[in-house]
């Protein structure tokens, strides 16, 4: 059965417009992005005051059940990274080559995931020195592809982003 799906690894003090913006843009392409956190049906807020439902809990999917991975920033890839769940969902895609958008914070995860060394990749001005300890190729522009992996910087970036992840994902058929 073909999917369709995007899991979005997401907590409290995401970026609003971070997870607001690309999640419309992936609707908008015709695909399904599924809010995954702690515990399915808990609310989680954002840094600006946006309520937002989880749809699934860490602990009740599996990364072959999505075709792609999105991180969206703020606080919320900070808190995510100290919980081993959310970093092995994070690995399983990036060891695989599958396709992981992040923008902000999100490169964070791959930081704890000792997956940065050897990407190209941008994040929040922030963590682009972190990656570069890591070993990432880090690059200050609005949008880096390294094959199935595209990050970007901050907000205004986001309209860049949001055309190159649904540009990635055209090109790759549904799982």
């Amino acid at each position: 059965m073909a999917t369709k799906k995007i899991a979005v690894i997401v907590t409290n003090g995401v970026e609003d417009i971070e997870l607001v913006e690309p999640r419309q843009a992936l609707v908008d392409a015709g695909y399904q992005p599924i809010l995954i956190g702690e515990q399915a049906g808990q609310l989680i807020y954002g840094k600006k005051g946006t309520t937002f439902k989880l749809d699934q809990g860490i602990d009740d999917v599996v990364a072959t059940d999505y075709q792609a991975l999105f991180i969206p920033g703020g606080y919320s890839p900070d808190h995510l990274r100290a919980d081993p769940r959310f970093v092995d969902f994070t690995s399983e895609f990036m060891e695989k080559r599958r396709p992981v958008f992040a923008i902000c914070h999100g490169p964070q995860l791959f930081i704890t995931a000792g997956l940065a060394h050897g990407k190209k990749m941008t994040a929040y001005q922030t963590v682009q020195a972190d990656l570069q300890y890591a070993g990432a190729d880090v690059t200050d522009q609005a949008v880096v592809e390294d094959g199935p992996l595209i990050t970007s910087r901050n907000p205004h970036d986001i309209p860049q982003f949001n055309a190159a992840i649904v540009k990635y994902l055209k090109t790759i058929p549904a799982t």
